[in-house]
């Protein structure tokens, strides 16, 4: 990001930075040169399972700089959320991990695990301990009419392994299980990253995520740009498709794109790549096959196409390397 375009980046962790315990290449140099260029960093997850503390702790280890003041996560949301609707000391039952309860803990509310006369609402994050009984207790609350606050719904949750299920698998039996719908605290509602750029005094953030339904369509509700990875979630394919409030303004193969001049990233039409437009995207020319990415993106989402057809091998091969063949 050679050209100081934003004076601060909201980087997404799982997928983005990395997969669970195996940093993604490139992406400790890429911070590091981000923050000697002098732009701000900020981290934002909707991951609830760990304190913020730890989550910095977890990027020093993968050779990241980190402060805990530098990390937003959805469980912070989610108590903010609890503290602005409930009176002082309210009790609130955690379906999630001792850190999302030590949170709601630091707003002036009482976490418990169970049930009962006077609990007031249900917060729920992700934890991989969560079972049967933890959602049981957490029906009982919110069937009695207790507020439901789910610090994200993300369906699954990328790993070194693959994608493994996340908060909103476990938030999609519960609301089976009860017919209610919870409130959202993280991405894709625009609060993390309203918070994180207010932190870094930051009048033009850059979102960094891997996925269109969370980061991408965060950043579009808080009005801010965003740079797409392709390390996660998001594909080529599903960029083709994405609707208007889930499409970002940059694309990359991943976060060391930021070495480029951001306008280099930027969805629009590329030298060396034409785009015949009709029933299909007829692709003709030679280059760089993320730019290809970008110019299908800007021809897909303004006319609705989004098959594509390659015209010549050098094209082909790249339609091919972007598994859009």
């Amino acid at each position: 990001m050679t050209d100081q375009a934003y004076d601060a980046l909201l980087f997404d962790l799982d997928g983005t930075v990395y997969h669970g315990p195996q940093v993604i290449e490139g992406a400790a140099e890429t911070v590091t040169a981000v923050r000697e260029q002098g732009t701000a960093v900020r981290f934002v997850t909707n991951n609830a399972s760990k304190a913020p503390s730890a989550v910095a702790e977890h990027l020093r280890d993968l050779g990241i700089s980190a402060d805990t003041e530098e990390v937003h996560t959805s469980a912070q949301a989610a108590a903010a959320l609890l503290q602005d609707r409930l009176p002082a000391g309210a009790k609130v039952l955690i379906v999630g991990t001792a850190a999302l309860g030590d949170q709601i803990a630091a707003v002036g509310l009482e976490p418990v695990r169970t049930a009962g006369d006077g609990v007031s609402a249900v917060v729920q994050g992700h934890s991989p301990e969560t079972g049967w009984a933890d959602l049981a207790e957490a029906s009982i609350v919110i069937r009695a009419g207790g507020l439901w606050v789910a610090t994200n719904t993300d369906s699954t949750l990328p790993t070194e392994r693959g994608l493994m299920p996340g908060n909103g698998s476990m938030v999609g039996a519960l609301r089976i299980a009860t017919d209610a719908e919870p409130v959202v605290a993280g991405k894709p509602q625009p609060l993390l990253f309203e918070t994180a750029a207010r932190s870094a005094e930051a009048k033009r953030p850059l979102v960094v995520g891997d996925r269109l339904d969370t980061d991408i369509a965060g950043a579009v509700a808080a009005g801010l740009d965003s740079l797409c990875v392709l390390t996660g979630i998001a594909t080529p394919a599903t960029l083709l498709t994405a609707i208007p409030a889930e499409r970002p303004t940059h694309l990359g193969a991943d976060i060391t794109a930021l070495a480029q001049p951001i306008d280099e990233l930027r969805v629009g039409k590329r030298s060396g790549w034409e785009i015949s437009e009709g029933d299909t995207l007829t692709v003709r020319g030679e280059g760089d096959k993320f730019d290809l990415l970008r110019a299908l993106c800007d021809s897909a989402w303004r006319t609705g196409v989004s098959q594509v057809r390659a015209d010549g091998d050098a094209a082909a091969a790249a339609v091919a390397g972007l598994g859009l063949a």
